[in-house]
């Protein structure tokens, strides 16, 4: 039946207010964790030799192009309890036993990091290529530290390349299926989850629908004050 009823039932039940909670807060912990590693890579890809910036590229592609699922299983693979990540921190001594890397929020948010980089990459890869050397040596030449003329000549050239992955990346996160279904844990479930439970298993189409267009607005009002942002700082 036409109406809100479904609408009324996100807001009324705790239940889904809290998978709307702990979507955004998984996204907004997985953004700049992401930049602050993309960050380095697209330095040396924008700044590096032309033999190193192909291997970068190189290397950020292939994964790019395998299947979600393909490096969701491989993150799964790698986490386990006897996979890679755990040998190596008991042969190296940090860790006395198997660590728990799979199922739980350092799980999901090792396979959101590693599917998402490429989408921060190349943005700031873009801002960051078209940065003129000169101004980091004329910065200098004044008597600027490095640190200083980073900050205040460097790094406010980048925002559009950051705003930009920023953007892609909260979006990209809010929606995801796979990775948290495959290696997050019961408490780390996100919206999606509900919105394929309804629609597959309880053939609840409205329910997910009211999901859904949450998800999709959501979505919008990130893109409309991305919009008004880079419009503004353009003006």
């Amino acid at each position: 039946e036409p109406g809100l009823q479904n609408f009324a039932a996100i807001w009324e039940r705790p239940v889904y207010l809290k998978v709307v909670g702990n979507t955004l807060l998984i996204s907004a912990v997985v953004t700049p964790i992401v930049v602050l590693l993309a960050f380095p890579v697209a330095h040396l890809m924008a700044h590096g030799s032309a033999r190193l910036r192909r291997w970068l590229i190189f290397l950020v592609l292939v994964p790019f192009w395998t299947s979600l699922l393909v490096r969701a299983f491989a993150t799964a693979i790698l986490l386990q309890r006897h996979g890679v990540v755990n040998s190596l921190l008991i042969t190296l001594g940090l860790a006395d036993e198997p660590l728990p890397l799979l199922y739980n929020f350092g799980g999901l948010l090792a396979g959101c990091v590693q599917v998402l980089l490429p989408f921060v990459i190349f943005p700031l890869y873009s801002s960051m290529v078209r940065i003129d050397p000169a101004y980091m040596k004329a910065a200098a030449t004044l008597g600027a530290s490095p640190v200083r003329a980073f900050m205040r000549i460097y790094l406010p050239q980048t925002i559009p390349g950051i705003g930009a992955g920023c953007l892609l990346v909260f979006i990209l996160a809010i929606g995801y299926y796979i990775t948290p279904a495959l290696v997050g844990g019961a408490a780390d479930q996100m919206i999606s989850a509900f919105i394929a439970f309804y629609t597959t298993e309880t053939v609840n189409w409205g329910l997910a629908s009211a999901l859904g267009a949450v998800l999709l607005l959501s979505t919008v009002v990130l893109a409309v004050l991305y919009g008004k942002l880079a419009l503004g700082r353009q003006t």
